[in-house]
């Protein structure tokens, strides 16, 4: 019993050392698992962290390589710009030799070339002024032959101002009856070319200068077929000025003088039209 009583607190100090202990080792055991987790936590954390740092690192040196390249372009494209402009500073700089040789030329050698210049220049204009006096009388000479042409052939200067009456220029046509008219005063067609002489100026609408011209053509050319066409193209000039009255008297007197005409006929319409 004794013994039992001696042991029994070593036994007791034994199995709660016992027990301690495997507390202990329990604790132990989690503290090393939870340790293991937090190494595989931090394990792939550094895995992800390297991953992330690899990429980086690609992506700075493609960048790297990529700025080197601009500038190995840069630089080639300065370069090449640079020899251009060597070949440019080269060509300006011939460009000023020569012109530093031209100004370096002997005043003599540029004399000679001022008085060259100077001669072949008097020359042309020698040659000039001979031409200018060729024309002239040239044209002097044409224009003589067109007058004797027109002195030889009263019918074509006629003819002319007909022409060109119908081609629309009653002023140019005016010029050719006057000529006409001086030229060949007692001409047969005299008459006519005075009675076109008043057209012209009806054609323009200058009826107060139509009507005197029919008269020239109605008092100094008697008994002429182109009398009584005066007589109508002075009386419708009349009327385009407004003067009925006048208009009346002649076409009047146009049926009484050449009743058988066609004028006649004609002004017979125009004078029922006035009433």
């Amino acid at each position: 019993m004794q013994f039992i009583r001696r042991w029994s607190p070593i036994v007791l100090a034994l199995a709660l050392s016992a027990c301690a202990s495997r507390e202990t080792v329990d604790n132990v055991q989690r503290d090393m698992d939870e340790m293991k987790t937090r190494m595989f936590k931090m394990e792939k954390d550094i895995g992800g962290m390297r991953s992330e740092a690899k990429e980086g690192i690609d992506k700075t040196i493609k960048d790297v390589q990529n700025e080197m390249d601009n500038l190995r372009k840069g630089s080639a494209d300065l370069q090449a710009t640079l020899d251009s402009a060597k070949v440019d500073m080269q060509v300006l700089t011939g460009k000023v030799d020569d012109v530093r040789l031209l100004a370096q030329k002997p005043a003599d050698d540029l004399a000679l070339l001022k008085e060259d210049t100077d001669r072949r220049l008097t020359a042309m204009e020698e040659r000039l002024l001979k031409l200018d006096k060729s024309f002239e009388e040239l044209h002097k000479t044409l224009a003589e032959a067109k007058n004797k042409e027109m002195e030889q052939a009263p019918d074509a200067l006629y003819q002319r101002g007909l022409d060109t009456l119908k081609g629309g220029d009653p002023q140019k046509a005016r010029e050719y009856f006057t000529k006409f008219i001086e030229l060949f005063p007692k001409h047969e067609l005299t008459a006519n070319a005075r009675y076109w002489l008043g057209e012209t100026y009806y054609h323009e609408k200058k009826y107060d200068q139509a009507i005197l011209e029919f008269q020239e053509v109605i008092k100094n050319y008697p008994g002429k077929e182109k009398v009584p066409a005066a007589m109508l193209k002075q009386a419708m000039a009349f009327k385009e000025l407004g003067d009925a009255k006048s208009a009346r008297y002649v076409y009047k007197k146009l049926i009484e003088d050449s009743p058988y005409t066609d004028e006649a006929r004609i002004a017979k319409e125009k004078l029922k039209e006035l009433k």
